[in-house]
């Protein structure tokens, strides 16, 4: 029981921690993204609006991005704030994955524990049965 209790922690665990890299390459996109439209001479960039399909679009005003907190709070920053606050979102979220990933480690060897203990016990009571057979 607390193998598997164990186990699915250990999955759900490993989906979080996909879903913070995800979160720490958006960021890392979103950086790239406004770094290079403040180098773009004419400010078009290619919008992807779903299926595979860009619209080439003239942004107006590239000094300024509005950028989500979260709680679906956004506010508007200037690009090289919108950086730092992306860079900061990125050092959190890589502190964040390590300590999870940290968890799984552990969740890990409590496992390895568990099934040692699991096989010893069936190795036990195969002997037994062994020898209670033989007699």
């Amino acid at each position: 029981m607390y193998l598997n209790e164990y186990g699915q922690q250990a999955e759900i665990l490993t989906q979080q921690l996909g879903m913070i890299e995800q979160q720490r390459l958006e960021s890392a996109a979103a950086i790239e993204s406004i770094q290079a439209l403040q180098e773009s001479d004419d400010g078009i960039v290619l919008l992807p609006i779903g299926g595979g399909a860009l619209l080439r679009v003239k942004v107006l005003d590239h000094g300024h991005v509005l950028v989500n907190l979260g709680a679906d709070v956004s506010v508007e920053q200037a690009s090289a704030d919108a950086v730092e606050y992306l860079e900061d979102r990125m050092t959190e979220l890589e502190a964040l994955g390590k300590k999870v990933a940290g968890s799984i480690e552990q969740l890990q060897g409590q496992i390895a524990q568990i099934s040692r203990r699991l096989e010893a016990a069936y190795q036990g009571a195969r002997q037994s049965q062994a020898g209670q057979s033989g007699s």
